[in-house]
């Protein structure tokens, strides 16, 4: 098993500087589904995903980071916003010199755990062959939008969780990524503070009180989860703000290097576009961290 998956990676690495995608789970899909129905793309909108992907952006090359990125895309876990927080976010990052991997993950049709296994299988399968893509194996980092931010952020927390294994032979590399970009994450799975529908959509009409603690990412933290950033808007009308400053003020307790901006104006969902004001530069913001952080050229 483990040579298909060297050889599915390799063909990848091999395809310069173009796209490919590669099946997290070659060895079949773990509580797959027995008649899925196809996948549908609405716009840009992916839905019903049941085998579970990643696209590699490669890093530009004439300035390359050797840091990976998965990014993990929003939409309330019903969909994945494949452009506006996928391909534009992973288009970024490659012109950084990041090797971007936009993670296709499974969502309500299977609901959790589905999702937190297939974002840590997502770090443990490039960590697995880091060198092929030339890439350091301690660089790898996880990076959400929305629902995606707490898909991200769960990798952040709960990246030994034994509900994040499967029994496969890759589940012995670690799958802690060593830095979190969090935009406009859901955080809490608590009412009220929550986002309804991602919290119905991942867990249920009526979860218990042990798996919402469980799926609150702030409940979670402790002093081995990853640097992160946080970038939100005071205006978000679908997450409250207050989910990235309850994670922020978790990562303080536990002496998490943590860095926050919050955007008066920029709403949800504020992506790449411009004329959100001061909000439609947090790429820069971005990339000041990133650089400090020595993730990418100086």
């Amino acid at each position: 098993m483990r040579t298909l998956i060297f050889a599915l990676l390799f063909a990848a690495a091999s395809a310069g500087a173009q796209t490919a995608t590669i099946p997290l789970w070659p060895e079949g899909v773990p509580n797959a589904r027995p008649q899925p129905g196809p996948e549908r793309l609405d716009d840009e909108q992916i839905r019903n995903v049941s085998v579970p992907m990643l696209t590699v952006y490669p890093a530009s090359y004439d300035r390359p980071a050797h840091t990976a990125v998965i990014i993990c895309p929003g939409g309330g876990y019903e969909y994945l916003s494949s452009i506006r927080e996928g391909q534009q976010d992973a288009q970024w990052l490659a012109n950084l010199g990041i090797t971007a991997f936009v993670l296709k993950s499974r969502l309500s049709d299977y609901g959790h755990p589905a999702p937190l296994q297939d974002v840590l299988r997502a770090i443990r399968l490039v960590r697995s062959q880091a060198a092929h893509y030339g890439v350091a194996p301690d660089r790898i980092g996880v990076m959400g939008s929305s629902a995606g931010g707490h898909l991200a952020a769960s990798a952040a927390t709960l990246f030994d969780n034994p509900a994040g294994r499967t029994g496969a032979a890759l589940d012995a590399v670690s799958a802690r990524p060593d830095f979190v970009m969090l935009l406009y994450p859901v955080i809490t799975m608590a009412l009220p503070v929550t986002h309804a529908g991602s919290r119905k959509a991942l867990l249920g009409a009526a979860p218990s009180a042990q798996l919402v603690k469980l799926m609150s990412a702030d409940q979670q933290v402790s002093p081995a989860t990853p640097p992160t950033l946080l970038i939100h808007s005071q205006d978000d009308g679908a997450v409250p703000v207050e989910n990235s400053i309850l994670f922020f003020q978790a990562l303080t307790r536990a002496h998490v290097p943590a860095e926050m901006y919050i955007f008066e104006h920029g709403g949800h969902g504020m992506g790449m576009r411009a004329g959100l004001g001061t909000a439609s530069s947090w790429t820069r913001r971005a990339e000041e961290w990133l650089s400090a952080r020595k993730l990418i050229a100086q």
